[in-house]
């Protein structure tokens, strides 16, 4: 009886023994992961404040007036000729505003080059102050017109047409810095795929071996906590194939809004350049991976008016989803990738452009949200493929991994009663239904 007792105790101690050393083990084999983590996470927060910097200094250039130098220059020769006073003339007001947008600029650029653009307009400005003060003199103390014609023609004339140039060139090399900033978060993003494959692998490594060698009293309690990461590992796979999304549609913004400047587009650089930054903010939206239907309709919103703008031949939409269902609650980037969907497999592909709509309503139970679009849709059995897909552990050869992504995050978020179907015909268009449960924002946060 005595051996006995002390039998179960040596192999009580054993199994303590191998469960410690399992935990020691998982230990060093999370640290890296966790170092990597906080290393990709403050490094995308450097990124995006660098990038808000940038898109900060684009859009306050914006802010400087086209018609600057047709402006300024007929309204001195109205001071000229005495159609004005100058304590009424636009004049002051004129350099008042272009003084700020360029005292603003310093705040945003760190290029030298742009720095030195920025002293040279504000040295403009003060000639320019200086030329109306001397046509001021000039009209006060003795009417010297053909003085004033000339400062006006040889003086006036060059700095506006400088100061224009300068801040032009501005504009034109701080998204010179996009581009370049953009090359470096494709790399990052590389980079951080590599490193998440090689983690990935070392896991499954070392489940295989504890699964294999691990004692059969604890055998148990392993296979429970590898479903455990599997499913995490899923997640974080899904949060992964999400965040490659956004690059590629970045880099070709980026490429437009490149283009629109160049083309001396400043307006469309204005909307495009917000809607970018609006469509980012609700990317990010502090970290929730569970947001409101009206927060991931925002995100749609921001995506189709630059989408519109790049594609504004072959592009409308509209969005029609009662307000009613805006509090309840959806994963966050669910609606974009399926518009996305629509846009690159069905209206790119028909001639003659065509039109996404996004609907939703309330069924009762649950809530439902339809992307639909009359693009070239898809034969039968195309359809009988995807639709396999979707119920699927893995995604195959056939299958559409925007969708995939989706209904996988909602399954594992919510239920397998919810998720995405799909319904098209070929030349007709397609419809995506996404059915969600109605809960409430004030739920989730309780």
């Amino acid at each position: 009886m005595e051996n006995e007792k002390v039998r179960s105790s040596r192999i009580r101690k054993g199994h303590s023994k191998l469960a410690n050393q399992i935990r020691i083990t998982y230990m060093i084999l999370l640290l890296p992961s966790i170092v990597f983590m906080a290393y990709a996470f403050y490094t995308l927060y450097m990124i995006n404040e660098r990038y808000d910097e940038m898109l900060g200094s684009v859009v306050a250039a914006s802010e400087f007036s086209l018609d600057f130098k047709e402006d300024f220059d007929y309204e001195t020769y109205l001071l000229i000729v005495g159609n004005v006073k100058l304590e009424d003339s636009k004049i002051p007001g004129y350099l008042s505003d272009a003084r700020k947008v360029v005292d603003s600029l310093e705040v945003y650029t760190d290029d030298a080059d742009n720095r030195k653009r920025l002293e040279s307009a504000a040295k403009y400005l003060d000639n320019l102050e200086v030329y109306i003060q001397r046509i001021e003199d000039n009209m006060n103390y003795e009417d010297r017109y053909d003085n004033n014609i000339t400062i006006w023609e040889n003086d006036v004339q060059i700095v506006t047409s400088l100061l224009q140039e300068t801040i032009n060139e501005y504009v034109y090399y701080e998204n010179r810095q996009l581009q370049t900033a953009q090359m470096e978060t494709k790399k990052f993003y590389f980079d951080i795929v590599k490193i998440s494959v090689g983690i990935v692998v070392v896991i499954f490594l070392f489940v295989m071996i504890i699964s294999f060698f691990g004692p059969l009293l604890i055998t148990r309690p392993i296979e429970e906590q590898v479903k455990r990461e599997q499913k995490q590992l899923r997640k974080a796979e899904f949060e992964l194939l999400q965040a490659q999304i956004n690059p590629h549609f970045l880099y070709n913004t980026l490429d437009a809004i490149v283009w629109s400047a160049e083309a001396g587009n400043q307006k469309q650089v204005v909307s495009m350049v917000g809607s970018l930054s609006d469509f980012f903010r609700s990317s990010l939206n502090k970290g929730k991976e569970i947001v409101t239907i009206r927060e991931d309709l925002q995100h749609v919103r921001s995506y189709l008016e630059i989408q519109q703008i790049r594609y504004q031949d072959i592009l409308t939409y509209e969005i029609d989803v009662p307000e009613e269902i805006y509090e309840y609650t959806i994963p966050k980037i669910t609606i974009q990738p399926v518009v996305e969907n629509a846009l690159y497999h069905g209206i790119k592909n028909k001639r003659g452009g065509g039109r996404i709509v996004v609907t939703g309503g309330d069924l009762g139970d649950s809530i439902q949200i339809t992307v639909k679009d009359d693009g070239i849709g898809m034969t039968g059995e195309r359809l009988e493929q995807i639709r396999e897909s979707l119920k699927s552990d893995k995604p195959g050869e056939n299958t559409i991994y925007g969708l995939y992504n989706i209904n996988e995050r909602i399954k594992l978020s919510f239920g397998d009663e919810y998720g995405v179907a799909i319904d098209a015909a070929a030349g007709v268009g397609t419809i995506v239904n996404i059915r969600l449960p109605k809960i409430l924002t004030e739920i989730v946060k309780k």
